[in-house]
């Protein structure tokens, strides 16, 4: 018997839809693990680069939020942090400052010791203090201080008003270490981790495979459907998916290349499941105000009026991405079509008009970079397809250029880089994510933007409202400047695909709302 399932849209970007069991016609199913079958296997590209939640900022939080716990997460079917390793968790003032938690009832660590309230500030406070470079300080700009009172109370004080505060607890980043095995002012370097999560690490081979088991102690909403998961690190798509006809492996999540989508959902022979929903990770081009041509309004608008998103949408990613034309990706609120509104379909001649109104007649030289292993395989064949679109406008002269992930920080962090390509999965589900990242003096693309009305009114003023839908005009006007600029271009949207074996049921339920795989919700159908 063959089983193949492509579930389009089971998952709107921020409403999460809740799927309870993929139809098969084949019977009965049962959530009963049995121990004879062994821990479920799971493969992803996206290795740990750390496994202290300290120093990461990164995909090692696919890791983290199975064997760390956090005072707030996403529950199946949440669109909005709920507690956890918390009992409760609210804001005590009008002004969205003052942010209190209680833990729950006699919480401890997998190694035994006590997590209470002194653990929880110790974490957070490590993570400004360490400030590692590549590490989660960042999010932590509107904290003042932490308290302890007690054992179970935390009270978070922040330096001005900020809705968006539990969404940053609820990130993996915000993980809760033991004291006593975790370095005050250091990182963790032993290759253990103590944590409160659904699982512990039994095991771990870097950039190899993390073999978890059940966490006896652990206490929390989370409701593992399995005993044991072992996941396993690719170096790429066509490997993993390779292992994973072979029966080598159970799931595939994060990493999935746009040829192997097509290749499952044709697949005619293999007993494989293909489950889709919307993803929320990003595609964009980011324009160098140092660059003597990238600094000229008139020229990224004229290139954001060439770029044609559906062939690059079309002809690279197979359909497997949608276009997008605001940084606020569908689904979220605030999200609009600003870049369509404004620039509407490709046109040569209206690119054409925008140059000659800003005096500029000849050809533009501009060098597009681009990283070579970070975003999958088809960066390249994107960044192809960027070059043919504006050298055949006639408007444009693009050289490309390209270098692996490390060095390529190190470019456009020193401003090397005229136009360069970046992709953004987000930190937490909130159209603030999609904007604050990115603009002002200091921003995580290392190209000062000052944006001082977004900065200084939007932004403030949209982390006033508890409900962040009361925020949308604000998000709506910020997004409006950033079209004006067209300092940053959209490019596409994600969707998420994970693909497993037909006797593994609860893919659809285990990504949340920052698509991270919540592996306990995986189990093996017993019944049939």
């Amino acid at each position: 018997m063959r089983v193949f399932i492509r579930n389009r849209g089971l998952r709107q970007v921020a409403a999460i839809a809740s799927i309870s069991s993929l139809a098969t016609g084949c019977g009965v199913l049962s959530s009963d693990s049995s121990a004879d079958d062994g821990p479920i296997v799971v493969g992803t590209t996206s290795a740990p680069s750390t496994l202290d939640p300290a120093a990461s900022w990164d995909g090692s939080w696919e890791l983290f939020r199975n064997v760390y716990q956090t005072l707030l997460a996403y529950p199946n079917g949440a669109t909005t942090p709920r507690p956890d390793a918390a009992e409760s968790c609210a804001f005590t003032d009008r002004t969205n400052q003052t942010y209190r938690c209680e833990l729950r009832a006699d919480m401890q660590f997998s190694d035994g010791h006590s997590l209470d309230a002194r653990a929880v500030k110790y974490s957070i406070d490590r993570i400004k203090s360490i400030k590692a470079p590549s590490g989660p300080a960042g999010l932590l700009g509107s904290l003042d201080r932490v308290q302890a009172l007690g054992e179970r109370e935390v009270v978070f004080h922040l330096n001005k008003p900020d809705a968006t505060f539990p969404f940053v607890l609820a990130t993996p980043a915000m993980s809760i270490v033991d004291p006593e095995d975790y370095p005050a002012k250091s990182l963790r370097k032993d290759g253990e981790v103590s944590g409160s999560g659904p699982y512990t690490l039994k095991s771990y081979e870097e950039g190899k495979k993390a073999e978890l088991v059940g966490n006896k102690s652990y206490k929390g909403f989370a409701e593992s459907k399995n005993d044991a998961v072992t996941i396993r690190y690719f170096q790429d798509s066509p490997s993993m998916v390779k292992a994973l006809r072979d029966h080598q492996i159970d799931v595939t999540y994060r990493g999935l290349a746009a040829d192997d989508i097509v290749s499952l959902e044709s697949d005619k022979d293999g007993n494989l499941q293909l489950v889709e929903g919307s993803g929320t990770d990003i595609s964009y081009l980011v324009f160098n105000p140092k660059d003597p041509w990238a600094n000229k309004r008139a020229v990224r608008r004229a290139v954001a009026q060439v770029v044609d998103r559906a062939a690059i949408a079309h002809k690279v990613y197979k359909d497997t991405v949608d276009p997008l034309y605001s940084m606020v990706p569908k689904g979220l609120t605030g999200h609009t079509t600003g870049f369509f509104d404004d620039f509407g379909n490709p046109s040569t001649s209206k690119a054409r008009q925008i140059l000659s109104e800003a005096g500029i007649t000849e050809r533009v030289p501009l060098t597009l970079w681009y990283t070579t292993d970070r975003y999958g395989s088809e960066t390249a064949q994107q960044f192809q397809e960027l070059k043919r679109q504006l050298d055949g406008s006639g408007l444009f002269t693009i050289t490309l250029k390209s270098r692996p992930w490390k060095t390529y920080v190190e470019g456009y962090q020193k401003g090397e880089y005229p136009v360069f390509g970046r992709g953004w999965f987000p930190d937490f589900p909130d159209a603030d994510n999609f904007i604050a990242p990115f603009v002002g003096k200091e921003n995580a693309l290392g190209t000062p933007y000052p944006a001082s009305k977004i900065t200084g009114v939007l932004l403030p003023r949209s982390r006033g409202e508890s409900n962040r839908a009361d925020g949308e005009k604000d998000f709506e006007e910020a997004q409006q400047i950033l079209v004006d600029d067209a300092r940053l271009l959209p490019l596409w949207q994600g969707r998420q695909y994970v693909a497993a074996s037909e006797d593994i049921s609860g893919a659809e339920r285990a990504l949340d709302p920052s698509t991270i795989m919540t592996v306990w919700q995986l189990y093996r159908k017993t019944s049939w």
